[in-house]
C-alpha cells in the first residue's frame, strides 16, 4: 500500500462539477492499494501518516504532527499508484487491487484515520472521475510504502 501525503493550506474534491469534499490545514494523501495489501498495511501506514511530524512548530522547524496542531485529512484512492511503466510507454496496472480487496481496505484506512484522529476525515468517492485542488504548503509531499518500511 502507498500513500502519496502532501502538507496542504486547503484541498478539495469534485466530482461531476460540483464540490464533493474540503479540507483546510492538513494532509491531502493519495492512497494506492495493491493485491498484496493487506489490514496490517493499512493500519502501519495510519499510524504512521497521524503522528508524522513535518508541520512548523514555533521555531519554523518541523517538528508538530497533524494531531498537535488540530488539521485534517482528505483520503483519496488513486490505483495509478502502482503503475508499471517497465515496458513500452502504455503504463500498465497489474498490481493495482481489484475492487473487491480494495475497497475494504481503504474503508478501513478511513476509519482507521478516523479512529486516531478522534474527528471524522473527509474523502473522495472509490472509483469517481475526481478533480482534485491543493494548494500544497512547503511544497511538502511524502511518499511511503507499507512494503518498504523506511
Amino acid at each position: 500500500m502507498r500513500f502519496v501525503i502532501q502538507r496542504v493550506s486547503e484541498a478539495s474534491v469534485s466530482i461531476d462539477g460540483h464540490l464533493y469534499s474540503e479540507i483546510r490545514q492538513g494532509f491531502l494523501v493519495l492512497v494506492g492499494i495493491e493485491e498484496a495489501d493487506t489490514p496490517e498495511d493499512a493500519e502501519w501506514l495510519c499510524q504512521k501518516l497521524v503522528g508524522m511530524r513535518i508541520f512548523s512548530d514555533p521555531d519554523d522547524k518541523m517538528n508538530l504532527s497533524l494531531q498537535d496542531i488540530g488539521g485534517n485529512i482528505l483520503l483519496v484512492s488513486q490505483f495509478t499508484l502502482f503503475a508499471s511503466t517497465k515496458k513500452g510507454n502504455r503504463p500498465s496496472f497489474i498490481r493495482s487491487a481489484r475492487p473487491d480487496h480494495a475497497i475494504p481496505l481503504y474503508e478501513l484506512c478511513i476509519a482507521q484515520l478516523s479512529s486516531l484522529l478522534k474527528k471524522p476525515i473527509e474523502t473522495g468517492r472509490f472509483g469517481a472521475d475526481m478533480k482534485i485542488s491543493l494548494v500544497n504548503d512547503g511544497p511538502v509531499t511524502i511518499l511511503m510504502d507499507s512494503k518498504q518500511r523506511e
